[in-house]
């Protein structure tokens, strides 16, 4: 007698148009926190790889600037900062503004540098700029050591209000984050994204209070121009690092809010467009 078989269920795939909610990917994201690794390696080693200056210019740029912001802001305008020296005074708002260009920058431009992976291999995407972002972490921890030097040649001591810093410097990897998620997307369709990019952070230095405080701004404009994330960026870490004043809760808070609206709404846009990245770009 013949004992018939079990019939082996073979695994049914469905494929289906994505709905009306978009997964954000995190937990994929977290999944590929290796390959991130790797792309911030790639990032450093085309940065500083075969470079004669090396980290040396990374110090020299915002050095520069602060020496240029001094005598024409502080000597011939007459820029008041607040009761500290303009020098340290320009140069720690620079820290946190560098970074925020350098990791704006490369996040925006980063799918399309990557366009011969994209057609051909599939992993999250929302890695590439997570990367690039991350990746701008060590050129801003080599001018912060430029700062830690000038304060020390001022005699200006640290407060308690250090152990906020980590804090801003978080509000500050947010703030490039969420600006760039959308300007990523966008670039990959539109490449005159790039284009403009440098006139747009051109014409946000000028409103971000970097050579000028943010008490020169009337206050009941202050919340407004909280707005720009960037504000809340640099007066918040200005006042973690050099401990002097009140802190600027109004804004600070307006800026963190928009900060984390920019960050949701690009994470929110970036997966959205995510599909049609490797037929557009």
């Amino acid at each position: 007698m013949q004992i018939a078989q079990p019939t082996r269920v073979q695994p049914l795939t469905t494929i289906a148009p994505p709905g009306g909610r978009v997964d954000l990917g995190l937990g994929e994201l977290w999944r590929h926190a290796g390959l991130i690794t790797l792309l911030i390696w790639r990032e450093l080693k085309i940065r500083y790889e075969q470079t004669v200056t090396g980290f040396v210019w990374v110090i020299l740029q915002p050095l520069v600037t602060t020496v240029v912001f001094s005598v024409l802001f502080g000597k011939l305008v007459g820029v008041r900062s607040d009761g500290l020296p303009y020098p340290v005074f320009a140069y720690s708002a620079l820290v946190p503004w560098t970074y925020f260009v350098h990791a704006l920058t490369k996040s925006t431009t980063s799918l399309v540098s990557f366009e011969s992976v994209i057609t051909k291999v599939y992993f999250p995407r929302l890695a590439i700029p997570v990367a690039a972002v991350l990746a701008g972490l060590v050129d801003f921890l080599i001018v912060l050591v430029g700062l830690a030097g000038m304060m020390l040649f001022y005699g200006i001591v640290p407060t308690v209000a250090i152990w906020t810093l980590p804090l801003f410097t978080l509000f500050a990897v947010a703030a490039a984050l969420g600006v760039g998620l959308w300007l990523a997307a966008l670039n990959v369709q539109y490449r005159d994204v790039a284009n403009a990019l440098p006139f747009v952070i051109q014409l946000w230095f000028f409103v971000t209070p970097i050579a000028y405080p943010s008490s020169l701004i009337p206050e009941p404009w202050r919340a407004i121009y909280g707005l720009n994330p960037m504000a809340g960026v640099v007066e918040g870490f200005r006042w973690a690092v050099l401990g002097h004043g009140p802190v600027p809760v109004a804004l600070v808070t307006v800026s963190a809010l928009t900060t984390v609206g920019l960050l949701l709404g690009g994470l929110y846009y970036f997966r959205r467009k995510e599909d049609l990245f490797a037929d557009v770009v």
